[in-house]
């Protein structure tokens, strides 16, 4: 997709794929981090980068996970594009105000969506298998009413105008024995290969808007380029692009 972008932009640059395995980044940028003008992160380096030696901002800080490094001078600065990406996302699909939110799962995706919800939804609910994660979900909160419940089969989606599956592909499977025969609300599910997940088909064929994982990907990436490039970009004419890159890349 930032090669697409690149093209499209007019850009000269060159955007690659290096596997850098847990507990290697300190020295991967040690060793070849002058090399790179910014990097984009994937777990569980969105949590390791925090051990650097990077200026991370407040919201990177909060949810405890950042995906952008952008070499500043002889520094690295740190944030998380994955909650803007989100929120852009919802935007695009004319969603701007949200009541009640139920988000599916505790991990790093989760606590940025949390996190970028604040304020945004007026209740925040997160279903996982562990209360271990409760406490890092609940600090990403300054604004929002937030509770923190343990998985369950047995969920009550009526009482959501949007649910966030962040959980990994095929875990939340089950839960669409759960979703009523006449759905309202929206299903964004981050997931997007395999896809349809099962959920999502459920909540489709129940009369549900539902967003996958690829428009998180494409704002979250549209983000970072705006970051790095520090200028604002057309989305109008950027965004449809590549989404079509984007949805050819993972057929």
């Amino acid at each position: 997709m930032h090669n697409a972008a690149f093209d499209f932009l007019g850009i000269e640059g060159q955007y690659t794929a290096i596997e850098v395995p847990s507990g290697e980044l300190a020295s991967f940028m040690a060793k070849s981090g002058d090399g790179f003008d910014y990097l984009s992160l994937t777990m569980p380096l969105k949590e390791e980068v925090l051990g650097l030696d990077v200026r991370a901002d407040s919201l990177t800080q909060r949810i405890q996970s950042g995906n952008t490094l952008v070499k500043r001078g002889e520094s690295w600065d740190l944030t998380s594009t994955d909650g803007s990406g989100f929120v852009a996302a919802l935007n695009n699909a004319g969603i701007q105000q949200l009541e009640s939110v139920l988000i599916l799962g505790a991990g790093g995706t989760a606590r940025a969506v949390t996190g970028s919800l604040d304020s945004i939804a007026k209740n925040i609910h997160v279903l996982g298998r562990s209360s271990v994660r409760q406490a890092a979900l609940e600090s990403a909160i300054v604004e929002s009413r937030f509770e923190y419940h343990r998985w369950s089969q047995d969920v009550d989606f009526s009482s959501y105008d949007l649910v966030v599956n962040t959980t990994p592909a095929g875990a939340a499977d089950l839960l669409a024995n759960a979703v009523p025969s006449k759905v309202n609300a929206t299903l964004f599910d981050v997931i997007y290969k395999p896809w349809p997940t099962e959920l999502a088909q459920r909540w489709s064929d129940c009369g549900g808007q539902v967003l996958n994982g690829l428009e998180l990907l494409l704002y979250q990436g549209i983000d970072q380029l705006e970051i790095v490039l520090e200028t604002s970009l057309d989305r109008a004419l950027l965004a449809p692009h590549l989404r079509k890159v984007l949805t050819k890349a993972v057929r």
